[in-house]
């Protein structure tokens, strides 16, 4: 997509800077809502966004970049994306002390794991 033209970081950037509109306006319509999030809400984002958002997602690019040529390695790194729903929840519960997820919940976590399997599995 980018024909290697941007590293992981300057992707990872440019998407960050694109979807800041998007955030600024939820966080907008959360704020007509409901009350300013408290301070340790704010902490706990900051890890989950940093940990999760930033490093995963520059750690992704990069393995990208390293096996863009090579189908099935591209294929496997694309799947392990869908394990680090698992780990972000898992690192959630015992690091941030949240309630474990209802029902529907897994069945979402479920569904987003088997779509990234099925997506990455997908002969062109």
């Amino acid at each position: 997509m980018t024909n290697g033209k941007l590293n992981a970081l300057e992707r990872t950037l440019g998407m960050t800077l694109a979807s800041l509109p998007f955030w600024f306006g939820l966080s907008l319509y959360g704020f007509t809502i409901n009350e300013l999030p408290s301070i340790p809400q704010l902490g706990q984002t900051l890890v989950v966004a940093l940990c999760s958002g930033v490093i995963a997602t520059v750690l992704f690019f990069m393995a990208t970049d390293k096996v863009q040529k090579e189908e099935k390695a591209l294929a496997s790194v694309e799947a392990t994306q869908s394990v680090e729903v698992l780990f972000a929840l898992l690192g959630e519960i015992l690091l941030l002390k949240i309630h474990l997820p209802d029902l529907f919940s897994i069945i979402g976590i479920v569904l987003v794991i088997i779509g990234m399997l099925l997506h990455s599995l997908k002969k062109e």
